[in-house]
């Protein structure tokens, strides 16, 4: 029955192929705008480490004055970052699976080629366990280890783009290059690697790319390694110079902890709690014991992670979608009671109102489904064209969750538009039409 119904349906669309393009058309307007805004919300706020995030956690720790919250508009929230003290301390858990602090940098790169001047470059400051811990890709070597951590060792990895750019993309693995006033020798190199949003590091730009170098936290000390990300402070400093800097009570490093199951979450929350109970015997730590540990979905809810203006895109996108739908019902009405008297001819033959009304509605859900294959290639368009304007910070593209939710946004805009006119249509006396034949 099905196949006869749409059998009709696609004899009926090529009877009138002025109003079905027009229908399909305006489908696939409101389906290209609606998928391509819908697509960019599901990326930038959907989660970057679904294989793992439930395992991710971001610590925090409240070591702000007691005089007055980290932040007014939240004051019950701890900062978003920690102390360069606290994180030494922290480490030295064996609780988790991986754990480490990191920050953000800028350091001068000299390459060694011929013609190539010398360029800053942003550096991330992690420990062996950032590659583990966050899935980071290889495409050739490896992280450095937890020896290179302790000594700490001049190593780097590299990611592909500054690969391409110093190397020609080729396996680098072995070769030094100079950063500042000494020589690295690279260890690996990293395949394309962007998570949207940049779960890492939110308290900068969660949609920055990812650094360029990856180096040994421990050169911060030697090498005197000043962060470019932002930090908070509330004390006086704990004395001069770079050293007094790393004994203040400046917040400026993301810390994280890979905990695999419940026991370990909860032998790490205790050891914190126990961590800062102590901190408080010495005068610091003063306000009201408020350590968190926030799996990924959550820091990011916390963050505000996601762009306030891509909510308000999104929901733009969608009522255009619904305008498209509601200009449809006239245009479908006009078609389907021009159909009366043949619709009518067929009630008196025995066709029932269920029956004219779902024959109807399948001819409206046809347009729909012609309407999502163009709307979707419009939207493909229409993320290229964001990519581009973007310059490659963000790599929006059509995944097949992407592709089923357009074809559901289309069937939902092919009900809406074709429910009043299927109704109106199948209510027809068919009386009406026999005597006028």
């Amino acid at each position: 029955m099905f196949a006869y119904q749409l059998r009709l349906a696609w004899k009926s669309l090529r009877r009138n192929p002025g109003l079905s393009i027009l229908s399909v058309v305006g489908i696939a307007l409101g389906i290209g705008v609606a998928t391509t805004f819908v697509t960019t919300y599901y990326m930038l706020s959907g989660n970057p480490i679904p294989q793992k995030s439930d395992r991710l956690f971001y610590v925090q720790l409240d070591s702000w004055s007691p005089e007055r919250s980290y932040d007014r508009d939240r004051p019950d929230a701890p900062p978003d970052q920690v102390t360069y003290r606290d994180m030494v301390e922290i480490m030295k858990s064996k609780i988790p699976t991986h754990a480490g602090g990191a920050f953000k940098a800028d350091l001068t790169v000299h390459p060694a080629g011929d013609g190539q001047k010398p360029f800053r470059q942003l550096v991330r400051m992690c420990f062996a366990d950032f590659f583990a811990m966050f899935d980071v890709p290889f495409q050739f070597g490896s992280g450095w280890d937890a020896r290179a951590d302790a000594g700490p060792e001049a190593v780097i990895v590299l990611d592909d783009e500054i690969n391409r750019k110093l190397f020609g993309g080729g396996d680098s693995v072995g070769r030094t290059l100079r950063i500042e006033d000494r020589d690295f020798r690279i260890v690996g190199v990293l395949a394309p690697w962007q998570p949207l949003p940049k779960f890492y590091d939110v308290t900068n730009d969660a949609f920055d790319a990812p650094e360029g170098i990856f180096m040994p936290f421990n050169l911060v000390r030697p090498l005197e390694i000043s962060t470019a990300g932002n930090t908070s402070n509330w004390g006086d400093g704990a004395g001069e110079g770079f050293d007094g800097f790393l004994q203040s009570e400046t917040v400026w490093i993301q810390m994280w902890a890979q905990l695999d199951d419940e026991e370990q979450v909860q032998s790490y929350r205790a050891f914190l709690d126990a961590y800062a109970n102590e901190q408080k015997k010495v005068g610091r730590f003063q306000r009201p014991l408020n350590n968190r540990l926030s799996p990924v979905m959550t820091m990011l809810k916390d963050q505000g992670a996601t762009p306030e203006e891509a909510v308000g895109v999104l929901i733009i996108a969608i009522l255009f979608l619904v305008v498209c739908s509601v200009n449809l019902i006239g245009v479908l009405l006009g078609k389907f009671l021009a159909r009366a008297p043949e619709v009518g001819v067929r009630r008196a033959l025995g066709a029932s109102r269920r029956w004219v009304f779902v024959q109807h509605l399948v001819e409206c859900e046809l347009i729909a489904v012609l309407g999502a294959v163009l709307g979707l290639g419009l939207a493909a368009l229409g993320l290229e064209l964001l990519n581009r304007m973007f310059e490659a910070q963000f790599a929006f593209r059509l995944d097949l969750p992407m592709v089923g939710a357009g074809v559901l946004l289309a069937l939902a805009s092919g009900l809406v538009a074709g429910i009043y006119p299927a109704y109106r249509i199948c209510r027809i006396a068919p009386a009406m039409y026999l005597k006028t034949q």
